[in-house]
């Protein structure tokens, strides 16, 4: 039986505290414009060092914030406190700005660190507590910056990337989504709209036969199914289903709906497909929500998600950092998606 999230709070909890202030090991993804420039982790991002790499970082700082905002009693919650207040000071969000800002970092982090920053904004920005509220308005100058680049790149990218990993367009578009709707930001919400439309809606018979791939965290079809039901209207989206994967009603195709099998979890490529079982599951979840009730696909999709979540749960916490720097933010996001649909 998958744990209802407030069973597993600490736990998680414990996981992104050790990593939001671990500067190493780290991947750096960083042009350099001059020798000055090669510098530290810490010194490169002081809010978002840890956790092997920014985005992470950022996803793991959201972790913490919600469940915290859910749980205001954890007992890891003055240390969380402590950590959010010490990560994103004022300073150190100017300091992350100017990074986004420098000459060749148009695409760094896009869009899968862009939309877990926003994630980020939306969780703070909902959370009635002092010190959220004072992290959400020096994390601002940030959300400004992403919210801008958003705006400025969306409309010119002309085909989505349909990949299994960070630069997957319609992850990145459904997070920003969440976000531009929940502060009623129209001009953004209606770019993601439309750029939704136009990438996907006449997308017919998907071929996710062929998921998943070997390194995937998300399912390419599974994600673009999640962005539209946000989309589309009830009625659209039920249509739109049932053309994209035609033959899920019956079962097809039996590999989208098995937990992908991890070989190696000390490689930090191969437990990617951890995090794709988890996905899938917040994903088929949404999906089945969003479909009625007696629609032939509803039931099958219920079914697989929890076989997922059970799946990629036993495998949060592995021991291995190549995992465990990251799972437990997607296996946050999966149950509280789960306990709200």
């Amino acid at each position: 039986m998958t744990p209802n999230l407030s069973e597993c709070s600490a736990d998680f909890a414990r996981l992104a505290l050790k990593c939001i202030v671990r500067e190493y090991p780290h991947k750096i993804d960083h042009a350099l414009n001059n020798p000055g420039q090669l510098q530290t982790p810490k010194a490169l991002h002081p809010a978002f060092y840890g956790c092997f790499d920014w985005h992470s970082a950022v996803h793991g700082h959201w972790l913490l914030a919600h469940l915290l905002r859910l749980f205001p009693l954890l007992t890891e919650g003055p240390e969380i406190r402590a950590a959010l207040n010490s990560n994103l000071t004022r300073e150190n969000i100017h300091a992350e700005v100017r990074y986004f800002i420098a000459e060749g970092r148009a695409s760094f982090e896009r869009p899968y660190g862009w939309a877990w920053l926003l994630k980020l904004a939306e969780e703070l920005q909902d959370w009635q507590d002092a010190d959220g509220q004072q992290c959400s308005e020096n994390l601002k100058p940030l959300v400004d910056t992403i919210v801008n680049k958003y705006l400025a790149f969306f409309p010119r990218q002309t085909y989505p990337i349909r990949t299994g990993v960070h630069p997957n367009t319609a992850f990145g578009l459904s997070f920003a989504l969440d976000y531009a709707r929940s502060v009623n930001n129209y001009q953004l919400t209606s770019l993601i709209e439309e750029r939704g439309r136009t990438y996907y809606l006449s997308d017919l018979d998907y071929p996710a036969r062929f998921e998943p791939s070997g390194e995937d965290f998300f399912s390419p079809a599974l994600v673009e199914a999640d962005l539209m039901r946000r989309v589309l209207s009830p009625d659209q989206f039920s249509e739109w289903f049932q053309r994209f994967l035609p033959g899920l009603a019956q079962g097809q195709p039996q590999n989208l709906l098995t937990p992908a099998t991890v070989s190696d979890r000390t490689d930090g490529k191969l437990v990617h497909l951890d995090g794709l079982n988890l996905s899938r599951a917040w994903c088929m979840q949404s999906i089945a929500a969003a479909l009625p009730a007696n629609h032939p696909a509803t039931a099958i999709l219920k079914r697989s998600a929890l076989i997922h979540a059970e799946d990629g749960l036993a495998h949060v916490a592995s021991g291995n950092y190549e995992g465990e720097h990251w799972l437990a933010t997607f296996a946050v996001y999966m149950l509280a998606t789960t306990e709200t649909e």
